[in-house]
């Protein structure tokens, strides 16, 4: 069974990877520091995919969920105080809105926002 299924007597239900995704990049938003998404590295499923999946990558298999979240900061915006404030803003909304288990969440600063109106990273 996938881990994103669940079976209950009246059916199942499946989340989408695109969903998980979507409330990732939510909770990323909402920390302090945070001056929006980065598209993650291209691969197959980034290119055809939405944008907040191409912000958060999902894996998912048997034993664990790893989740991949890349953000643009503010210029003088602390990492080391942003970083953690989105790994465990992500994993209390994903485990609280899914019911998932969530093992990591890697956090990847792809540019600094020099202008809070200006979305070009560095």
């Amino acid at each position: 069974m996938d881990r994103n299924e669940y079976r209950t007597s009246e059916g199942s239900c499946i989340i989408s990877e695109d969903v998980i995704a979507s409330i990732a990049s939510s909770a990323a938003l909402e920390v302090p520091g945070v001056a929006g998404m980065a598209q993650r590295p291209a691969d197959i499923r980034g290119i055809i995919g939405n944008a907040a999946a191409k912000a958060v990558r999902v894996l998912n298999n048997e034993s664990e969920t790893i989740l991949d979240v890349y953000i643009n900061i503010k210029l003088g915006a602390r990492i080391p105080d942003v970083a953690p404030a989105v790994q465990h803003g992500v994993k209390v909304a994903v485990q609280s809105m899914t019911g998932k288990p969530v093992n990591k969440v890697n956090v990847h600063i792809a540019g600094i926002v020099l202008e809070e109106n200006k979305e070009t990273p560095v």
